[in-house]
């Protein structure tokens, strides 16, 4: 999500009163101080901060961030700035009690900025629960579990209060476990379709009509989904952490889909979008972009006389690792990650690149894929990491717990 600060780098004037630029330095000073420890990543806070039009003694702020306007509030007052701050702590007073949700669409396709025609960062499957920030033009600012902020279309999304998403998310659950499918408006695979649905739909169990779930939607609507597609909610979060081959296995089912730049279903998948749905699917929510995951987990040495080395890859690496490359490698000292991919032993990894593909970074295979192999930086080990950080299994986080606890 693209919400920037506005660095108020410019002469101000309002009625008569000017701001001189000695102090708006000092202004943009403690501005960015206090955004870079209190929402550093603008894909997971929001701090919007810019002067009040009508007035330039009054600042205005948005934040999700309770902490840094008290920080603000400290800073001008030791500094003896005076100025008045235009409190907005999102989520918005105008949602009221109902600041929680849970996706009503097979996937929810999530904007940089609340309009259609603006860049898709993410998407978001049914059942997927989320906080509200606010709403704007039709759409929804939320927040989903790997804390990535955006923009969804409000049809897609049912909100309720604390109550009601208590209610929800202690129910009976059921999750569409088929690459892709439908419900049907009867028990019947020959009558209406309510919906498609893709794997890790999550939907409620009402009950069984022979060999169909009887489900509901988060909006209310009622269908029937095949039993054979689903499992229950519960035993699908209550498995013991995924293996290294059960990652991998994952990774193969999505083999051909292709690159859809946000996209993390299997109606389309942008790098990192392939690497977090691969991780979902087997009960772990990581984080939701490639720089993002390759500060998590647990480093894996790839180097020799720093640089890269094959030999020290292919002994060091296991099956599973996220391998993370940046673009700008033999450009810059310290170039920006890009690009990830899922290490499946051997020397091979799987990528969405184009469409989700198996490639090699060992010269001599059929397979080998020379770009990222000299673009490789780093990897990380996300499966002995669990638990920790940023790294968490579905049955212990807190969006899927009742909202109280």
């Amino acid at each position: 999500m693209s919400i920037l600060i506005l660095l108020l780098s410019f002469h101000i004037q309002s009625e008569g009163a000017v701001i001189d630029s000695l102090l708006l330095n000092r202004v943009n000073s403690i501005i960015k101080t206090v955004q870079k420890k209190y929402a550093p990543d603008k894909r997971t806070e929001i701090f919007n901060v810019s002067f009040s039009a009508s007035d330039s003694t009054v600042l205005n702020i948005e934040t999700t961030k309770a902490e840094a306007i008290i920080a603000l509030k400290e800073r001008f007052k030791q500094q003896k700035i005076v100025i008045r701050l235009n409190e907005q702590l999102l989520p918005s007073k105008e949602m009221g009690n109902q600041i929680l949700g849970v996706a009503n669409l097979s996937v929810c396709n999530n904007r940089m900025e609340p309009d259609n025609d603006a860049e898709m960062v993410t998407q978001v499957m049914l059942g997927t629960p989320v906080k509200i920030l606010k709403k704007e033009k039709g759409y929804f600012l939320v927040q989903t579990p790997d804390h990535y902020i955006s923009w969804t279309d409000a049809d897609g999304v049912t909100r309720m209060d604390e109550n009601d998403y208590n209610k929800w998310m202690a129910s009976d659950l059921i999750v569409f476990l088929k690459d892709y499918g439908h419900s049907f408006e009867k028990p019947s695979l020959k009558s209406m379709p309510i919906s498609d649905l893709v794997a890790g739909n999550i939907l409620k169990l009402i009950g069984t009509n022979h060999s169909f779930y009887k489900v509901s939607y988060p909006d209310g609507r009622i269908a029937y989904v095949p039993i054979k597609s689903c499992m229950l909610f519960q035993k699908w979060i209550s498995r013991p952490n995924p293996t290294e081959n059960e990652i991998i296995e994952t990774a193969k089912t999505l083999n051909g889909v292709p690159y859809l730049w946000g996209g993390t279903s299997i109606k389309g998948v942008d790098c990192s979008g392939f690497t977090k749905t691969c991780y979902f699917l087997n009960g772990i929510i990581i984080p939701r972009d490639a720089s993002q995951q390759a500060l998590v987990g647990e480093k894996v040495d790839l180097y020799e006389n720093d640089t890269v080395n094959i030999t020290k890859c292919l002994k060091n690496l296991k099956a599973g690792d996220l391998l993370f490359f940046a673009g700008g490698k033999n450009r810059h000292s310290n170039p920006r990650v890009t690009h990830t991919a899922i290490y499946m032993g051997n020397g091979e990894f799987i990528q969405s690149a184009g469409m989700v593909r198996i490639n090699s970074m060992v010269p001599t295979a059929k397979a080998y894929d020379d770009f990222e192999s000299r673009t490789l930086v780093c990897a990380r080990r996300i499966l002995s990491s669990i638990g920790t950080t940023e790294i968490s299994r579905v049955d212990q986080h807190s969006f899927y717990k009742t909202a109280s606890k």
